[in-house]
């Protein structure tokens, strides 16, 4: 039964990160400053004393509403502006469990201006969760949707299940996925769920139930007792609409890390249909028994050679010796030449061997019993080679219509990233079939056992296609023509370990359980390689290998990294590494 509340029983205008406090806007978390009326334009600016983010110089607070000890509001960003709700023309009715916000008109320019507009939001105690969504609509185009709340509690936070980190005083932004559209500014998140640590056994949470894999973005405040958070959900940039819809989100507490988590795992694993690794169809029982990852590097951006294909043949003849061949994964990255400058053409390189030496570089190790996999890029494609044109309608604006460019690597260290590689889209036909065909001739012609897509986690939101349901047409097209053959991604997220069960890069976790209850992982091609750390074909150059702990990881398939030094100056190393991981296997 739906009864009328007053206005005044519900609504605070607030806009600083203490819960309650009317504070404009502009107030800093954490700073002294006297209340000042919502009709108040002036503002008092304090300097934060951490880290912070790009704002707003003037007042713009938003109304809000008080359930279980949190306050709600909500904005709405277009392709051209921000808006808020107009405090004038909302009302609030309470339900069983819960409240109905209802607004009927919007404010925009710091409450200065007034726009049609309507925004309907629930809110509601389900069991031991805060829950809450909106739907709202406008007469153009919505481009995302903010939820904002305050009263969460300050502490140490992880994003995604990653491990705990301490923002101190820092403005904290949190990305879904692959940064929620912010890859260099965001941390990212592999699935949108973010638990504060308030103490040895209390943790709050908050956590987007997305049906769909759409960029969320948390932005985290910082006051003196508490957060402001803005819960950001951006629509499908290739779906333009009036109109926009939430998804779920959610907040609670719980005394365990477990109960923190595994609410949102279990709502992931409902939505996404992500299959437990050991009731996996998609794993060939040659994977099950993998206790080593040999990444043999070939040839880096400027054409330096670590081993060519000779050199690999003879790595693996000796590995034989230390380890049944069966058990290792055998990785080629840059086996086509210069890395990344020759994608997407995937053809072995004169200068490494050619398409015989590759062939019997795949041939003998597959005879001796090692599992080879080769490397493809799922979304990178050089602008400047010959047949681009045959894919360029793939290339990738984002939301806003702005390029983008996998601009983020100096490859030929002149101290500026390069700009001639345009991000590809795998939702888009011409380049998904292009990938499919290039893939297909590798398996085909050379009888690999598993293909790796480098940066398969790279969804960006776009005006084009969806990257998530290309990347899971190619691999299932793939799947369907090649059963027995293993697919690899790199840098997952939540859905994709749907249809991808190994990866390259699990970061080390506060909850393992979810990432390892569904995949299995190995570690970095940029992992350094034994002796000076060697990043091999990646552009970090060199890293510090401990010789004390061999660089292994608990959660990853134990993984070397073979550049030009490797196999004849620390052979002992190698050796080392494949006893321990002997012995990780069980293997005697």
């Amino acid at each position: 039964m739906m009864q009328k509340v007053s206005r005044r029983t519900w609504l605070k205008s607030v806009g600083g990160a203490g819960a309650g406090m009317l504070l404009p806007v502009g107030i800093q978390a954490g700073a002294t400053a006297r209340v000042l009326p919502l009709t108040s334009n002036t503002d008092v600016y304090v300097p934060p004393r951490g880290r912070s983010f790009m704002k707003f110089s003037f007042d713009f607070p938003e109304p809000s509403v008080e359930f279980e000890k949190l306050l709600f509001s909500f904005r709405l960003y277009t392709f051209e502006n921000t808006y808020a709700l107009d405090r004038e023309r909302m009302s609030v009715e309470a339900r069983v469990n819960g409240l109905d916000v209802h607004c009927s008109g919007l404010v925009w320019a710091g409450n200065q201006m007034r726009a049609p507009g309507k925004l309907h939001a629930r809110l509601r105690k389900n069991g031991p969760f805060i829950e809450w969504d909106a739907t709202a609509g406008m007469q153009q185009p919505i481009k995302s949707v903010a939820a904002i709340v305050r009263g969460v509690p300050r502490g140490k936070i992880s994003a995604g299940g990653q491990a705990f980190f301490d923002p101190q005083d820092d403005e904290v932004l949190l990305g879904y996925p692959f940064g929620g559209g912010e890859l260099f500014i965001a941390r990212g998140m592999n699935s949108p769920v973010a638990v504060i640590q308030t103490g040895e056994q209390s943790f709050f949470f908050l956590s987007a139930l997305n049906d769909s894999v759409r960029a969320n973005r948390f932005y985290f405040q910082p006051g003196e007792k508490g957060y402001r958070v803005e819960m950001v959900f951006e629509r499908a940039g290739w779906a333009k609409s009036n109109r926009i819809a939430t998804p779920t989100w959610r907040a609670g507490w719980s005394t365990s890390l477990d109960g923190a988590f595994q609410p949102h795992f279990e709502h992931v694993e409902k939505a996404f249909h992500l299959p437990r690794w050991e009731d996996r169809d998609d794993v060939p029982a040659w994977l099950r028994d993998i206790a080593l990852a040999l990444s043999l590097h070939g040839m880096h951006w400027t054409g330096y050679v670590f081993n060519d294909f000779t050199k690999m043949r003879q790595i693996l003849e000796w590995t034989a010796t230390q380890i049944q061949p069966s058990r290792v994964l055998v990785f080629l990255p840059a086996w086509d030449g210069r890395y990344y400058w020759k994608y997407p053409e995937y053809e072995p390189d004169p200068r490494l061997g050619g398409e015989e030496g590759f062939r019997t570089l795949i041939q003998g190790g597959r005879k001796m019993g090692f599992h080879i996999m080769p490397m493809f890029g799922t979304n990178s494609a050089n602008d400047r080679l010959p047949g681009f044109s045959k894919f360029s309608n793939a290339t990738t604006a984002q939301i806003d219509g702005d390029p983008f460019f996998l601009n983020w690597v100096d490859w030929d260290n002149d101290r500026h990233m390069e700009g001639w590689m345009p991000y590809m889209n795998v939702g888009v036909d011409s380049w998904r079939e292009w990938l499919f065909s290039r893939i297909s001739d590798v398996i085909q012609g050379y009888g690999v056992d598993a293909y790796f897509l480098d940066i398969a986690g790279g969804w960006e939101d776009n005006t084009k296609a969806d990257m998530h349901a290309g990347t899971k047409k190619l691999v299932g097209d793939l799947r369907e023509k090649f059963p027995s053959v293993l697919v690899c991604g790199e840098m997952p997220y939540d859905a994709l370990m749907s249809f991808i069960p190994l990866y390259q890069v699990f970061s080390e976790n506060a909850y393992p359980l979810a990432f390892l209850k569904y995949a299995r992982s190995f570690q970095h091609l940029s992992h350094p390689a034994p002796g000076r750390g060697s990043s091999g074909v990646h552009e970090s150059g060199f890293r510090r290998f401990e010789p004390s702990t061999l660089s292994l990881s608990e959660h990853q398939i134990p993984t070397i990294t073979v550049v030009n030094d490797t196999f004849d100056r620390y052979r002992s190393v190698m050796a080392a590494i494949i006893a321990r991981a002997n012995r990780r296997a069980g293997i005697s």
